[in-house]
């Protein structure tokens, strides 16, 4: 989508009213979208970045990426039974289903936190979101590390509360906070950064 894109300087039948700035382009997604966004952040700064014609992606924001691994992580065990939406079964289930017949969760599609995962050199700035009553927080939290060893810019956003999936809950008081999170981390990443005019 991003090479389609970027070929066609614009999206194509968006209208000429819709204002598009290919030079600040950010990827967001939540779960296993957040997952995706890395990949794709990852592939094209790898392999399109320095032939793009117009878009610049300049920034990503993974909100609580649905990663893993073999290892059984702290969180994981703490909070299982406990924690709404993710638990062990669900997500091994998961991850059998989705990743190729006979790999395990160490496959670099789900193990994105592993030291010698790839990385591209020009990986674009990061907003993290995590979520403290997530059972996937320590997988989202070495990745911050991992990102940060590799020279990138993480800011990761905390929500000691929020369960996996917590911003989609308009009732939940830290729901509206990951959208302000994400605007200023969008406003300050921008080629031209806007300055807000909230009061």
């Amino acid at each position: 989508a991003l090479r389609f894109i970027d070929d066609a300087g614009g999206v194509p039948g968006l209208g000429d009213g819709v204002p598009v700035d290919l030079a600040s382009c950010f990827l967001t997604g939540e779960s296993a979208g957040a997952n995706i966004v890395h990949h794709v952040a990852s592939r094209w700064a790898a392999e399109h970045l320095h032939a793009a014609k117009s878009l610049r992606l300049a920034g990503i924001i993974p909100v609580q990426p649905y990663f893993g691994g073999e290892e059984r992580t702290e969180s994981e065990l703490r909070l299982e039974g406990v924690a709404p939406v993710v638990n062990l079964e669900r997500s091994d289930f998961s991850w059998k289903a989705f990743l190729p017949v006979g790999a395990t969760r160490d496959h670099p599609a789900a193990h994105v936190t592993d030291e010698n995962a790839e990385l591209a050199e020009d990986f674009p700035p990061t907003l993290l979101v995590v979520g403290g009553f997530d059972p996937l927080q320590d997988w989202q939290r070495r990745y911050a590390d991992v990102l940060r060893r590799k020279g990138v810019k993480v800011q990761v956003a905390e929500y000691p509360d929020g369960f996996h999936g917590f911003y989609g809950f308009p009732a939940v008081a830290d729901a509206g906070k990951v959208f302000q999170e994400m605007k200023a981390f969008v406003e300050s990443n921008r080629v031209a950064p806007v300055k807000s005019t909230a009061r």
